[in-house]
Parts: C-alpha cells; sequence; structure tokens
C-alpha cells in the first residue's frame, strides 16, 4: 500500500472511527433505555395483578364467611351471588358431599387462592374458602366462593395494568394460551419467549416485545404472561447506517484530497532519494512551503550536500588507507624485519585513526613491555626520560593492564596523572597483539633459546592466547577521544602485528632448526659450509688467520655397540657441551656428522689452534662421561686435526679437507692427539704486506705476527722477509688469539687463551656463529 493509500486510510479511520462508535452508542443507548423502561411496566403491571389478584380474593373470602357465618348459608349464598360478590357458592359437608350450589356456579374444579402449585386443566374460576362450624365450634364443612375466570376477566387485568395479559393452563407440558389479549400476530412469539423463560425475568421476542412471565404464587394462583411493546423507532438501525454511509463518503473525499495535497512533496522527496541511491549527490528537492515538510526537504537538501562532502572525504581516506595497506602488506612479504614491519605498523595505525602519537611494545624476559618503536612521543616523559626508556612491567599502567588482561582500553586521562612510565597524554587506545599458546622461539640468543618456557604441553595446547605486545596510540586529532570505530580499526593493526612478530619469531626458529643439530644444539653442516666461506673471505680481506680443527672421538663405534645408541648419543650431547666450554664465544663449533665436529677459530695461529686442542683433548680425557643407565662412567678421547688459512689451503674446502688430513694423521699417530697439517710447498703465493699479516714461519707452525713477504724462488725454498716499511715487533711473534675486526666490540673483554695447563675457562666459554644466523647460546 502507498503511503497515499495509508494516509486515507488513517483518516478514515480517525474521522468513520468516532462516526460507528457513535451510531453504536445511540443505538444501544436507545436499546438500553427502552428495554429498562419496557421492564420498570412490566414490573409495575406484575405489581398490579398481584394487587387486584389479591383484592377479589380477599373480596371471595368475605363473601364466603358471610355466608358461613348467616343460619341461613343457601339464602345468604343466593343473596350474595345477586349481588355479584361471587359468581358462585359451593357449601360441602365433613365428607365432601355438596350440600348447596348456587345456580350458574361455574363449573368445577376451582382454583383456590391460598394455592401455589398448578393442578391439570384449564383454570375455570378463582375460589376462596372458609370453614362451616355450628354455635359450639363443630366444623360441620366448607363454603368456597368463586369467580368466574373467563376472557373478560383477562381483558379487565389487561385495562388495569396497561400490558397485555395471557393465561395460561397448568396442566400439559408445554403451557397452551387459555385466555390472552395479544394479537394473533404476536400470540405465538409470546408464547414462545414465555415458555423460554426461567422465573420472573423479562425476555424480548423477534418482534419487538418484552415478556414477563408471573404466577402461580401464594396469593396470586393464576399463570399469567405480561408482554409490552417496544417503544423504539421502527427505522432507527436504518437511519443510523444511512448517517455512518453518508459520513464514510464524506471523509473518502476528504482523505483523498488531503492525502494528495500531503504526499506530493514526499513523492518528490522519494524521487530525489532514490537518485540519490543511485549515485546522484546533486538530487535536490523543491521547498514549497515551509511547514514539516518544506523543513524536511530543506533538510534533505542540506544532507546531500554534506553527504557530497564526506563521501569525497571518505573516498580520500579510503585511498590512504589503501595505500598504508598497500606498503604494509608489501613490508610483511618482503621482509623478516620486526622493525621495520612493526614501523609499518605503527604509522599506518596513526594515519588510519588520526593520532598523535604512538608506540609498538613487546614482552620480554622477566614480564616487562618494552618499546620497540615508537612516533610522536619525544617531550611525553618527565625530565630525564625519552621513548627509548618505555618499558612497563605487565599489569602495571594502563598498556600493562592491557597486556595482563588481553582485553583494550580507550578513555581520558588527566596529563598529571599518567601512569607511571607511560608517556603523558589526554586520550589514549591500547590493543593486545597475541597469538594462541607459547612455544619455542629463536632469539639473538642463539640455537636452543626458549621463551616463553618452552613448547606447550598437551594440557596447554588449548591454552588462551599469550600476550606478545600491545599497540597504543595517544592523543587523537581533530575529536575528543578515541570511539569504537578507532578501536576496531586499531584492533586489524593488532592482529597484523601480531601475525608479523609470529612469522619472524617462526622464521627465526625455522632458520635455527635449519641450521642448527638437534642432538648436540651445535651448528649443522650446512652452516658449516657458509661459515668457512664467509669466515676465509674475512680473514681474505683483513689479512688475519683462520685456524680450523677437525675432532672425532676416538672408537666411537665401540662406545655405540657396547653401551648402546642412547649412550652414544648422550657422549655426544656431554662433548658438544664440554667443546662450548672451552672456546671463545667468536668461535664457530659444528657437528659433521656422526662423531665427527668442525671447529673454526678466526684470528688464530697453528700455536693458538694446538693450544686449543690440547684444552679439548684434556677436557675429554681427564672427566669420563657419566650414564644414569650405566653404573660406571665411558671413558672417551678425541683427535684433532689442524689447518690454518692461508698455509693450508686457498679456500675453504682446501682448509677443511687439509684438518680432515691431520684428523687422519692424529688417528694414524695413535688417537688422543693432535697433529697440525703439512703446509702445500707447490704453491706459489705472495703474501701482500697489510698492517697484521698471517704468514707460516720455517718451523712449520704459523701464528699471528708482524707482516711478513713470503718469497718463492725458482729452483730454492720459500723463506720470509719482514714487509716493507713495518718495522718487526719488539715482543716478537705472539700465540694470543686476537678478536676479529667486525666483533673487537662485542669481545673486548675476551682474554688469550691460556695455555695446556691452564685452568678450564668457565664464563668465558661459548660459541657464536657469525653475523647471519643467531648467535649459539654458551654451554657448560
Amino acid at each position: 500500500m502507498t503511503l497515499r493509500g495509508r494516509l486515507t486510510a488513517a483518516f478514515l479511520v480517525v474521522v468513520l472511527g468516532p462516526v460507528l462508535l457513535g451510531a453504536f452508542f445511540v443505538a444501544s443507548t436507545v436499546a438500553a433505555v427502552d428495554r429498562s423502561r419496557s421492564t420498570e411496566r412490566l414490573a409495575v403491571a406484575a405489581s398490579t395483578v398481584r394487587t387486584s389478584v389479591d383484592a377479589l380474593c380477599q373480596q371471595l373470602r368475605a363473601t364466603a364467611d358471610a355466608v358461613a357465618l348467616t343460619g341461613d348459608p343457601a339464602g345468604a349464598a343466593a343473596q350474595l351471588v345477586g349481588r355479584g360478590l361471587a359468581a358462585g357458592v359451593l357449601i360441602t359437608d365433613v365428607t365432601g358431599q355438596v350440600t348447596y350450589a348456587s345456580p350458574g356456579a361455574p363449573s368445577t374444579p376451582w382454583r383456590d387462592c391460598s394455592g401455589s402449585t398448578v393442578p391439570p386443566g384449564p383454570v375455570r374460576a378463582l375460589a376462596a374458602r372458609v370453614d362451616l362450624r355450628d354455635r359450639a365450634g363443630t366444623l360441620l364443612g366448607t363454603v368456597a366462593a368463586a369467580q368466574l375466570v373467563d376472557p373478560a376477566f383477562v381483558a379487565r387485568l389487561a385495562a388495569v395494568t396497561g400490558v397485555a395479559v395471557t393465561l395460561l393452563d397448568g396442566g400439559a407440558s408445554a403451557p397452551r394460551v387459555t385466555h390472552t389479549t395479544e394479537s394473533r400476530e404476536v400470540r405465538d412469539a409470546v408464547l414462545a419467549a414465555a415458555n423460554a423463560t426461567d422465573g420472573e425475568r423479562v425476555t424480548e421476542t423477534t418482534e419487538g416485545r418484552y415478556v414477563r412471565r408471573i404466577g402461580p404464587s401464594s396469593g396470586q394462583p393464576l399463570p399469567l404472561v405480561l408482554s409490552v411493546a417496544s417503544e423504539r423507532p421502527p427505522a432507527l438501525h436504518v437511519t443510523l447506517f444511512g448517517v455512518v454511509v453518508l459520513a464514510g463518503l464524506l471523509a473518502v473525499l476528504t482523505a483523498w484530497r488531503l492525502a494528495r495535497v500531503t504526499t506530493r512533496p514526499l513523492v518528490e522527496l522519494a524521487g530525489a532519494v532514490d537518485r540519490v541511491a543511485h549515485g546522484d549527490l546533486t538530487a535536490r528537492v523543491p521547498v514549497r512551503t515551509r511547514d514539516e515538510l518544506g523543513r524536511l526537504a530543506a533538510a534533505f537538501n542540506r544532507m546531500t550536500r554534506e553527504t557530497g562532502s564526506y563521501v569525497a572525504a571518505l573516498t580520500s581516506s579510503r585511498d590512504q588507507l589503501r595505500g598504508h595497506l598497500a606498503v604494509l602488506g608489501d613490508t610483511l612479504a618482503s621482509t623478516h624485519d620486526l622493525q621495520r614491519i612493526l614501523r609499518v605498523i605503527l604509522h599506518s595505525a596513526i594515519a588510519a585513526t588520526g593520532a598523535r602519537a604512538g608506540a609498538v611494545l613487546l614482552v620480554e624476559a622477566g614480564g616487562v613491555l618494552v618499546a620497540q618503536c615508537t612516533e610522536g612521543l619525544d617531550g611525553r616523559f618527565p625530565e630525564g626520560g625519552g621513548p627509548e626508556t618505555l618499558r612497563v612491567p605487565v599489569g602495571v599502567g594502563v598498556v600493562g593492564a592491557v597486556a595482563a588482561t588481553g582485553e583494550p582500553q580507550r578513555g581520558r586521562v588527566e596529563p598529571t596523572g599518567a601512569p607511571a612510565g607511560e608517556p603523558r597524554c589526554r586520550t589514549y587506545v591500547a590493543v593486545p597483539f597475541a597469538t594462541p599458546g607459547g612455544g619455542t622461539t629463536a632469539t639473538p640468543g642463539g640455537p636452543g633459546t626458549q621463551v616463553g618456557g618452552g613448547g606447550a604441553t598437551g594440557e596447554e595446547a588449548g591454552a588462551p592466547a599469550v600476550a606478545l605486545g600491545v599497540l597504543a596510540l595517544y592523543d587523537r586529532l581533530g575529536a575528543d577521544e578515541f570511539d569504537d570505530d578507532d578501536l576496531v580499526t586499531l584492533r586489524t593493526f593488532a592482529g597484523h602485528a601480531a601475525v608479523a612478530v609470529d612469522n619472524v619469531r617462526v622464521h627465526e626458529e625455522a632458520q635455527r632448526l635449519s641450521l642448527t643439530d638437534p642432538l648436540t644444539g651445535l651448528w649443522n653442516y650446512r652452516y658449516l659450509r657458509e661459515s668457512i666461506r664467509r669466515e676465509v673471505e674475512r680473514a681474505s680481506r683483513f689479512g688475519r688467520m683462520l685456524s680450523v680443527l677437525a675432532l672425532d672421538l676416538d672408537r666411537f663405534k665401540d662406545v655405540n655397540d657396547t653401551y648402546g645408541h642412547a649412550a652414544g648419543d648422550t657422549v655426544l650431547a656431554e662433548f658438544a657441551r664440554r667443546v662450548r666450554g672451552e672456546i671463545r664465544e667468536v668461535d664457530l663449533a659444528f657437528r659433521q656428522g656422526g662423531e665427527e665436529f668442525v671447529l673454526l677459530l678466526p684470528e688464530t695461529d697453528a700455536r693458538g689452534a694446538a693450544i686449543v686442542a690440547e684444552r679439548l683433548g684434556a677436557a675429554v680425557r681427564e672427566t669420563p662421561v657419566a650414564v644414569e643407565a650405566y653404573a660406571g662412567p665411558i671413558v672417551v678421547t678425541v683427535s684433532v686435526g689442524i689447518a690454518v688459512y692461508p698455509d693450508h689451503g686457498s679456500t675453504g674446502r682446501e682448509v677443511l679437507e687439509a684438518a680432515d688430513d691431520a684428523l687422519y694423521a692424529a688417528k694414524a699417530a695413535g688417537r688422543d692427539t693432535y697433529r697440525v697439517a703439512e703446509v702445500c710447498p707447490d704453491v706459489p703465493r705472495l703474501e701482500i704486506p697489510v698492517p697484521a699479516g698471517a704468514v707460516s714461519p720455517p718451523d712449520g707452525l704459523p701464528r699471528a705476527g708482524r707482516p711478513v713477504q713470503v718469497v718463492r724462488e725458482p729452483g730454492g725454498p720459500a723463506r720470509s722477509e719482514p714487509a716493507a716499511g713495518v718495522p718487526e715487533s719488539p715482543s716478537g711473534p705472539t700465540h694470543a688469539r686476537p678478536e676479529p675486526a667486525e666483533s673487537q666490540a662485542d669481545s673486548a673483554t675476551d682474554t688469550a687463551r691460556p695455555g695446556p695447563d691452564a685452568t678450564r675457562p668457565g664464563s668465558s666459554g661459548g660459541a657464536s656463529s657469525g653475523p647471519h644466523p643467531p648467535r649459539q647460546s654458551r654451554g657448560r
């Protein structure tokens, strides 16, 4: 239904409703008044009938008393009948035999005035009976005086009461009319209504007459029906219907006119709305009046103008957000640099929400949130503090509570009431980002480093998400507070941050697992190839030495055959731990395969490598490996082969093969010892003079010292000469192992290796990987 149809219907309901209600009220009121008046007339008529019948009974009783008191009952009876006080007198003796009956008396039986029951048969006369006694009071019989009940009697009652009167017989189950003043047209309807009525209730016939039944009762033994015609106007309902129809026609015409006038501006407005819905924001509605519809049209025109401005702003914002998301997607896809990713996420979140400042904090060891990247926080900390000092314990302050509960927060805070350690601001919004469960995470500490307590157990597999950090923004531009839309937007960027952090950590962990040996925690053969190439290039670039040690556990097959592979694994793991304890942090330890291991010692000559080999041999030999499954410890030894770059090879592969050859020489020499590879005499080389050179002295053990030149003359042996322009060190050659140039800052506290008899190092030991993968943690 159209709006015009609904308005018309509403107007008709509003107008015709009262008209219909009024017509109904008039009809019901007239009917109620008519029924009330008719009921009242019938009540008066019933009272009049009772009074008339009672008076008649009193008259008959007096007549019977008069006959009974005279000495000549027959003469008195004839005299009273002649005066018209009774229609007949009947005298009976004590046995019920009639002793006198006045001439012309009504036929019996007579209806006794004192009776309340209806005997069968029609009512012919109404009688009053008294006892007949002598002077001594002896009962001689009864005297009955009767009055004829005929149509004239019923007509007199109707004349006295002013209503129609019907006398019924009392014999049949369905009473019949004996005498009535009703017309033949309504007689049957009145009789039917009387038969359907209980007691003396008033009922209405279909012909519009009200009927009431009275008697028989004490004092009124006649079964009578009283009826009165309704006083309602005969055409009342027709008149009311005509009034309603006429009012309805007028209402329809008026409603159609008003609906047309009212809906015309709305039709125009609907057309303009359709145009706007199809993208035409230039649609306008003519303002015809200054009423509510006119104001609506003006408001619509203003709304379309502002909507056009908003759409333009939203389009610009959408394009900007698309740009940020594109940059974010490219960053996530092109790099695993966590700092760069977090900076892009923070910058995009600030631009998308209009914040003035923000920070990304990650949970680190000890349950402390540490700022990884910040923007716009300068000048928001107390004196002496800055963005780099933003460290908040989990559960403390706003961002700490967000990380602890996992629930985002937004609100307002006075600058003087900012939580300790957090930047001053007026408004803030902070959202946590997390990944499900905990686990092993690669960190710069080296292989095997655990973050968050290790991998999830069976009970922890369904644990709630572990908070990785918090993305917090401060002081929104152009608004008092951050709203729910900003919170939803920030949740999106926090989700990206969680994915980025998790991806980076998974990538680091995957890289660590791909480069380490799972049993010993040392670097594997794959990383050995990369590391030896890199270390050889570094040694060549800076003119330094690089020692390569090939290690092999002696008779390790016997350990596996005797004690089992589980014990062999224990021996290998313990050996790796002791190796990590005997080398510097810049040194690299690898498991090449089986019981074979390799060490790379940067800036270490053959003498220093020999010292390391002796210490490793002592560390393995002097302390047997305890295995829980066996009563006694397992005694193992190690053989070591040493090769030095560049004396034993010009490439990493050559140096490694030379160390392997030296290892076999150590095995051939009886095991549990070390051997240094032999220098290849047929490789002509010219050492380039540099501030720190690496050559092999005539004794065959290359060591770090002053720069020299290796000169090979045709047909003669090689000889070493000091490099031009470089004086010899006054202290002479040294066996100390200096740190690599690029690692000296990290190893400034490292000292030279002690001799073979020196105490084995404690905390100074450890293994490191180099610049590319994460460093190995120290082992003991």
